[in-house]
């Protein structure tokens, strides 16, 4: 008999989970053995469970989905993490790759091709599907300056510069058009990829790094 993948998902979102639960558990070599859905429950999970694969979110409560497996991979390095997101922007997909993600899958993407990144994930390799390879050809094909703070996404990066110029929540919500709690969960989650633990300390790497100043 082979071996069962050992499978732990992390999202939010209930219904989704339990989609990819009843798919998994449908099938012979594959087996859930836990859920998470904040960014905490799947660093907590991943080192009681040790599964072998674990499909990450990207944005979940708490620690993102990005700081999420970092930390995963620091701790358990032998764990194959994919990123299952709707976001397919070059930000998402090369902080995901910098974290250590070894699988970058869309939220649309088919059953077959979700099946193929984590038998291939689960065998110690890396794959991210083929319209991701298409932007990193894409991406590498276009030499680009370095960026300031390449771990942060582009809005990341936008919201991190109003900050060091003192706009606080309320004008940076105006400013960019989102809501002020959009503007607080990408404040928390440039905090997190810093490693700052307040706003003061956001705006003295910022301005060291040139950015608002």
């Amino acid at each position: 008999m082979t071996e069962q993948i050992r499978i732990l998902i992390a999202d939010d979102h209930t219904l989704f989970r339990d989609g990819l639960r009843a798919l998994f558990n449908s099938l012979p070599d594959m087996e859930v053995v836990g859920e998470a859905a904040t960014g905490t429950q799947v660093i907590s999970q991943a080192e009681k469970l040790q599964p072998d694969v674990i499909l990450m979110d990207i944005q979940m409560p708490g620690v993102n989905g990005i700081e999420a497996t970092r930390q995963i991979i620091h701790i358990s390095p032998h764990i194959g993490v994919i990123i299952v997101t709707m976001f397919e922007d070059d930000d998402s997909v090369f902080a995901a790759m910098r974290a250590g993600a070894r699988g970058y899958v869309l939220k649309g993407a088919d059953q077959e091709e979700m099946l193929r990144v984590i038998r291939t994930v689960a065998q110690g390799e890396a794959l991210f599907g083929a319209p991701i390879a298409t932007r990193l050809m894409n991406f590498f094909a276009a030499p680009r300056p370095p960026q300031i703070f390449p771990e942060l996404t582009e809005r990341e990066r936008d919201v991190l510069k109003l900050i060091a110029q003192g706009y606080n929540n309320a004008d940076i919500a105006r400013e960019l058009t989102i809501s002020v709690k959009t503007v607080r969960n990408h404040a928390s989650n440039i905090f997190s990829k810093l490693r700052v633990v307040d706003r003061a300390q956001a705006i003295i790497r910022a301005r060291d790094a040139g950015l608002g100043s």
